[in-house]
């Protein structure tokens, strides 16, 4: 089969990069463990491949499917989400100043604060769920806008549109970490942003058993960049890692409508729950961002669910008491898993940002799998029972 553009999500999912192999007629994409590759006189290459740090057949695969799903002209693979980010902003010079949404990632955060500021970036934190913001922030030397939506851990919204629209103005490039989503809810291109990351461990890869990223853009000069970048630096994906991206890909849509259905399904049900004092997800009318989630998300809202108990030491207690929800961080794969944001994914926010953006000692974050969803209510319930 040769998949068009024209061809739905799922087909795409299960056939761009993927199969037969010519060689063979495999219907799945071989692992290409090859560490070098033999060339037809000095510098005549076969199917341009050389070395497979700077290009791999699997990886290529990985990287032609992962395109197509994110509607970019250019995919790049990562070994991990933060190795994507890291070489992406290897682009930016000392002196560039970068906003970015203060409700981010905490490895993001703490790249950003901890480690890109000792070379003389320069980065601003702002509620971007307000364009307005995001415009003050602007400066003379701003290269870089940095969104995440659904935002980690708090699901706000940011009208990405709205916002590409004031950056490109001012002259900035728009990135958008669109791990929460994933392509088959969002696409930022097609609103407007310039650059996609992702965490690949997350919805893309689906099963808790890889770690990967990806860069994605329609720009043929950012794509330039982003290559030498991902040879120089060399932070890549092995070819079984990216073997079994490849293989979570064709099942992303079955997986998100399904984690999204019990998601919405829990939401609902914590939201009339005694023992919780609010319940955060873009799915309920009630939430700031869900007319623009619907929008932007094509009506559905992810597998993403935060809600509060009183304070720190009644999450911990629910924590304790889950048995279907695995204590752990990570998300987006199949089975389910409970986090304490303010002890774990964001331990490294300090105290006292974490609780001016709303990350309180109650919170906890739920990763929606795809299990009945009456187990995990049940199990909601039984931990959240005095």
């Amino acid at each position: 089969m040769t998949p068009s553009h024209t061809d739905g999500f799922a087909t795409r999912a299960i056939h761009v990069g993927q199969g037969p192999d010519p060689a063979t007629g495999a219907v799945v994409q071989p692992i290409h463990l090859a560490t070098t590759f033999a060339q037809d006189g000095v510098g005549g290459l076969r199917a341009g491949f050389e070395y497979s740090r700077s290009s791999n057949p699997t990886r290529a695969a990985l990287e032609e499917c992962l395109a197509s799903l994110e509607g970019a002209g250019h995919a790049f693979a990562f070994a991990s989400g933060l190795a994507a980010t890291t070489t992406l902003m290897l682009l930016l010079n000392p002196g560039d100043h970068v906003v970015y949404v203060d409700n981010v990632y905490g490895g993001t955060f703490r790249l950003f604060d901890k480690v890109l500021r000792r070379y003389g970036m320069e980065f601003s934190a702002v509620d971007a769920s307000d364009p307005a913001n995001v415009t003050a922030a602007l400066t003379g030397r701003t290269r870089l806008v940095w969104l995440e939506t659904p935002t980690n851990p708090l699901l706000r919204i940011v009208d990405i549109a709205a916002v590409a629209a004031r950056a490109h103005a001012h002259g900035a490039l728009v990135a958008v970490d669109n791990t929460f989503a994933s392509p088959y809810l969002q696409r930022p291109l097609e609103l407007g942003a310039d650059i996609v990351v992702h965490s690949s461990t997350k919805y893309l890869g689906g099963h808790s058993d890889v770690v990967g990223g990806a860069v994605l853009t329609n720009s043929a000069d950012i794509a330039e960049h982003v290559r030498f970048h991902q040879n120089s630096a060399g932070a890549v994906p092995s070819p079984f890692d990216c073997w079994l991206l490849l293989r979570g890909l064709k099942t992303l849509p079955l997986r998100m409508e399904r984690q999204c259905d019990n998601a919405f399904t829990i939401a609902r049900h914590l939201s009339a729950h005694p023992a919780v004092r609010r319940v955060i997800y873009p799915g309920l009318p009630e939430h700031p961002g869900h007319e623009l989630a619907a929008r932007q998300m094509g009506g559905r809202f992810g597998g993403m669910v935060g809600f509060e108990v009183t304070d720190e030491k009644a999450a911990r207690r629910v924590l304790s008491r889950l048995r279907i929800f695995t204590l752990a961080e990570s998300l987006g794969a199949v089975e389910s898993l409970a986090e304490h944001p303010g002890l774990m994914t964001h331990a490294s926010v300090p105290a006292a940002e974490r609780y001016r953006i709303g990350i309180a000692g109650g919170l906890i974050r739920l990763s929606v799998g795809v299990e009945d969803v009456a187990d995990l209510i049940a199990d909601l319930d039984h931990a959240l029972t005095d």
